[in-house]
C-alpha cells in the first residue's frame, strides 16, 4: 500500500507493505496470547494458528506442511541451510555471483573453500561452469537463488539441480524475492532447501521459512526446546507466523494480478531507454514487478533523492547495508562494472497499480532533464 495519497512506494522487493489479512491475523494472535508448546486449551488454540498458517506456507511452494521449519527470516533460513549441508558432510560451496550477502557471508564464515560461480551479461548462471565445477573431488553445496533481488533475473535451477544431483550434492536455492511474486514449485525445481521470508510478500518481518526436502536433514543452530520437530529451539513467534500465513494465502491467489505487471514494467522501460537508460538483465525471463536500469552519470545515490523528493520510493539496490548506497557487485557481475554506480531498482508489489509505475517514470525523466540542463550550462 502506498504511504500516503500523494507518495508511490516502488521498493516492494526491500520489503512489502503489510497486507490487510496478514495484519487481521496478526492482531488476532496477539489478543489471545498463548505458548503454543502448552497442553491447555489455550496452548492447544496458539498451535492450531501455528500449524495452520505452516499449511499455508507450504501451499505457496508446493509442499507437505511438515516441509516447513519456522525461523527468524530469510538470513536465518539460509544460514540454517548452509549449516546443515556442512554438518551432513559438504566440503565446499559453489555460490552464484549474484547471490544475496545472507548467503554469500555466511558462505564465507562457514570455514569451507568457497568457489563463485559465473552468470553471463543478462545475470543467467553458467551452467557449463558449474558442471565442470562439480567434477572437482569433494561435495559441493551450490548455493543458487531462484531470482534476483536486484535485477529480478530467474535462474535455471530445475537444470542446476539435474547437475548437482548426479555428483551427490546439496541444492540450496534463497527464494526470498521469488516467492509470492512467480508459481512456485519446491519438487518441479528439485532443491534439497529453500529460504522464505515473510515481509517480501507481505507478511510481517522477522519471520521466514526453510523448507526442507526429502534428501535434506535439518540440523538446529539454536539450542534449546524441542520447537519446530527440533530442528529451530525457541518458542514459535505465534503472530508473526499466522500473518506469514496469511500473506501466504493471499500471494498465493494473486499471482496472476502480479504477472499483470510486466507489461506496466515493459512499459515504463521503453521510456527510460528512449531518453538513454540501460535496462539490466533484459532479455532474461524476469519477476513480473522488477526493473534494474541505469543513467550513466546519473549517480544512484543522487536518484534515489531526487526520486524521494518527487514522492517516489525506489532503491538503489540491495536494502540491506545500513543505508548504504553503493556500486551493485550484482550490475558488476553482469559485466557492467560502468554502470554498477547508475543502477536503480523499481520493485512494485500486491498493492501497486499502472498509474504508481507511470509516475515512477515521470518523475525520473523529469530528474534526468534537469541533471542533463546543470551539465550542458556548466560545458
Amino acid at each position: 500500500m502506498n504511504a500516503s495519497r500523494t507518495s508511490v512506494y516502488l521498493d516492494y522487493n526491500a520489503t512489502a507493505p503489510l497486507r490487510p489479512e496478514a495484519k487481521d491475523a496478526l492482531l488476532r494472535a496477539l489478543e489471545s496470547p498463548a505458548n503454543p508448546s502448552s497442553v491447555h486449551a489455550a496452548g492447544r488454540a496458539a498451535r492450531d494458528v501455528v500449524e495452520r498458517a505452516r499449511a499455508e506456507v507450504a501451499a505457496l511452494v508446493g509442499v507437505p506442511a511438515g516441509s516447513i521449519t519456522f525461523v527468524s527470516g530469510g538470513t536465518e533460513g539460509n544460514a540454517l541451510a548452509i549449516e546443515s549441508a556442512k554438518v551432513a558432510g559438504v566440503e565446499r560451496i559453489i555460490l552464484s555471483a549474484i547471490e544475496h550477502d545472507a548467503v554469500t557471508e555466511t558462505a564465507k564464515a562457514s570455514g569451507l573453500p568457497v568457489e563463485v560461480l559465473p552468470v553471463d551479461n543478462y545475470g543467467v548462471a553458467d551452467l557449463g561452469w558449474l558442471a565442470q565445477a562439480l567434477e572437482k573431488p569433494g561435495k559441493a553445496l551450490v548455493c543458487l537463488m531462484l531470482a534476483n533481488n536486484e535485477i529480478g533475473v530467474i535462474q535455471p535451477v530445475d537444470k542446476a539441480s539435474a547437475l548437482v544431483r548426479a555428483h551427490d550434492g546439496w541444492l540450496h536455492v534463497d527464494a526470498v524475492q521469488a516467492a509470492g511474486k512467480i508459481a512456485i514449485d519446491f519438487s518441479g525445481l528439485g532443491a534439497d532447501t529453500m529460504a522464505l521470508s515473510a515481509h517480501k510478500l507481505g507478511g510481517p518481518q522477522g519471520v521466514g521459512a526453510l523448507v526442507a526436502g526429502t534428501r535434506a536433514t535439518v540440523t538446529r543452530r539454536l539450542h534449546g526446546g524441542g520447537q519446530e520437530r527440533g530442528r529451530r529451539a525457541g518458542t514459535e513467534n505465534v503472530a508473526g507466523i499466522a500473518a506469514f500465513g496469511a500473506a501466504a494465502k493471499a500471494a498465493r491467489e494473486g499471482l496472476a494480478s502480479m504477472a499483470e505487471q510486466a507489461q506496466w514494467r515493459d512499459a515504463l522501460a521503453e521510456r527510460l531507454k528512449a531518453a538513454g537508460a540501460v535496462v539490466l538483465g533484459e532479455g532474461a525471463d524476469r519477476l513480473p514487478q522488477t526493473l534494474c536500469f541505469a543513467g550513466e552519470g546519473f549517480g544512484s545515490e543522487v536518484q534515489v533523492m531526487n526520486m524521494d523528493l518527487a514522492g517516489i520510493m525506489v532503491s538503489a539496490g540491495s536494502a540491506c547495508s545500513s543505508g548504504k548506497v553503493k556500486a551493485s557487485r550484482v550490475v558488476e557481475a553482469l559485466g557492467r562494472a560502468d554502470l554498477a554506480p547508475f543502477a536503480l531498482r523499481v520493485s512494485g508489489g500486491w498493492a501497486s497499480t499502472e498509474d504508481d509505475w507511470i509516475k515512477c517514470g515521470d518523475a525520473w525523466l523529469a530528474a534526468w532533464k534537469r541533471i542533463g540542463a546543470r551539465r550542458r550550462e556548466v560545458a
